[in-house]
Order: structure tokens, then C-alpha cells, then sequence
């Protein structure tokens, strides 16, 4: 069995062949969080970790100060659409560019990008299958320091359905909407250490760990991936709306749903971040929707 959709992955092998073609965009986009006890997390941007070593070529996706609205309250949330399309056309990044993603952390950083030039309209964009890993473990050829691609003109075509507000998960509580959890398990059950102000998660909404999508950095097969959607009805559901803390994670719960042709599928940006701000906003402890 294959993923629905190929087009939105790509090989370390195949990328290493084309290297050379002046339309590719590649950019690292790490980001290295660091779990603080009873909630939050430091922050570290990857900017250090790629002047060290990338694949060759690879400019750098700054996501903490350039790609995140810096006025929000909360962490990485989405720009405002002229600062998005701004970031996009100064990263390099024109309408006809094929953009390759990938991290030296945590893949979640390559969906989270994926999914803002997603939003901002751009249709040719890919994730590095295995991201830097992989790349290593093949032993292919990196290099250091910095890299800019020549600033370029993008016009933005904002896709507003696939970033979910919180007007919309209120509206879900009644489980109309499939709405997943993408934190670890203990998270949606309130049971461990790590907690976002207050334990539990958004009724009605189903566990499904954007770890347990993944496999050292590589997406489950399509058949196992296909298996884990199916069991919380992320694919028969009409729509689905993945959340986390704030909003990255879930990217990779929303990415895998396109992979396997879920096309109604939108990221809530505030997460659980902006959820717990309001004590009057319910919250479900234990294993149970």
C-alpha cells in the first residue's frame, strides 16, 4: 500500500539527485524545545545546529521570530496574512519554487512550515521523509554556515479552512467535528508530570500521539499510518481538526491525515495553549472522548 498522497513526501536519495535544480527552496526549520515541570517549555531556535551542518544549499526557516505572530500572547502562532506572505518572499520563496522541509530536531517543525505555506496558498511544498537523520544515516554530504536565497515575489491565496479558531472547536464539543489530540497520552488523560495550566483535554476530542505516526522521524507506512487514522475516524470523519500546546504537534496528525487523502482537515493554532486561558472552557480528565 502507498500514501495517497506522494507528492507531499520526498527520499533523502532523490533529493541528493537534484541538488542542483535552481527551483528547488530547501530550508531547515529547527526548533528544540525543552519540557518544563508543570507546564511550558524553553525555547531554542536550530539556527546554531545549521550553520554547524545542513544539506547542501539549505537556507533556514526561522519559525520563533519570523514565521510566528510576535505580538500573540502565545508561542508560534500564525502571522497575520501580509507578515506571512512577507516571511515567504523573503525566505526566497516565489509561487512557481518547489520547497523542500526538513529538521535537525523533530520533524513536527517541518510539518508546522509545511502547513503555514499551506495555508498561504502554496501547493508545491514537500517534507523530507526521515528529515536530517536520514540524510546523515546515508551518509550524504552536509555543510556549514549560512545560506539566503534571492528574496522573490509570492502572492498569497490564503486557505482559511485549514486553520481552525476556537469558535470552532466550542462549536465541535458536541462531537460533530473529529477532533484529535496530538500530545502524548499522559497529556490527554491529565495523569502525568506535564500539563498545559490544567489537566485534561478538549471534550469530545480523541487521543492519537503525533509519535505514534512517526518512526525515527519517518511516517509510519501507509498501511500502519491508514490503521492509526481509521481507529479515531480521522479519514470517514467530513472534517477533522488536530490540536496539541500550541499548535505544532499537530501538524503531524494533520499531515498524515493529507498523506492518506483526508483533504478536510484544518490545524487549530491556539491549541490547547489558548484553550486553557478561560476556566470556563471544559476540560475532560481520564481516558474517555
Amino acid at each position: 500500500m502507498e500514501y495517497v498522497r506522494t507528492d507531499l513526501l520526498i527520499d533523502v536519495n532523490t533529493l541528493s539527485e537534484r541538488l542542483n535544480d535552481d527551483n528547488l527552496r530547501i530550508f531547515d526549520t529547527s526548533v528544540f524545545l525543552t519540557q518544563q515541570h508543570g507546564g511550558g517549555y524553553l525555547v531554542e531556535s536550530g539556527r546554531e545546529k545549521y550553520q554547524t551542518a545542513h544539506i547542501p544549499g539549505a537556507g533556514f526557516i526561522d519559525l520563533i521570530k519570523h514565521w510566528s505572530n510576535a505580538s500573540s500572547i502565545l508561542n508560534f502562532t500564525l502571522p497575520d496574512e501580509q507578515r506571512l506572505g512577507e516571511v515567504i518572499s523573503e525566505a526566497g520563496i516565489g509561487n512557481s519554487n518547489e520547497v523542500i522541509l526538513y529538521s535537525s530536531g523533530n520533524l513536527m517543525w517541518a510539518t508546522r512550515a509545511w502547513w503555514l505555506l499551506h495555508y498561504a496558498g502554496h501547493d508545491n511544498v514537500k517534507i523530507v521523509n526521515g528529515s536530517f537523520n536520514a540524510w546523515r544515516e546515508a551518509g550524504l554530504t552536509t555543510e556549514g554556515g549560512d545560506k539566503r536565497y534571492p528574496e522573490s515575489p509570492f502572492e498569497i491565496a490564503t486557505k482559511h479552512a485549514v486553520i481552525a479558531d476556537i469558535e470552532e472547536i466550542e462549536r465541535g464539543l458536541n462531537g460533530e467535528i473529529c477532533t484529535i489530540n496530538a500530545l502524548d497520552q499522559s497529556i490527554y488523560e491529565g495523569s502525568g508530570s506535564f500539563y498545559y495550566t490544567r489537566r485534561g483535554h478538549i471534550p469530545g476530542s480523541k487521543p492519537m500521539s503525533y509519535s505514534s505516526l512517526l518512526c525515527e522521524q519517518y511516517f509510519l507506512p501507509a498501511d500502519d499510518l491508514e490503521a492509526h487514522l481509521n481507529a479515531q475516524d480521522a479519514l470517514s470523519s467530513d472534517r477533522v481538526i488536530t490540536y496539541c500546546g500550541g499548535g505544532i504537534a499537530a501538524t503531524i496528525d494533520a499531515f498524515a491525515c493529507k498523506l492518506m487523502g483526508q483533504n478536510n482537515v484544518a490545524v487549530y493554532d491556539g491549541s490547547m495553549s489558548e484553550w486553557v486561558l478561560d476556566d470556563s472552557r471544559p476540560l475532560t480528565i481520564g481516558t474517555e472522548p
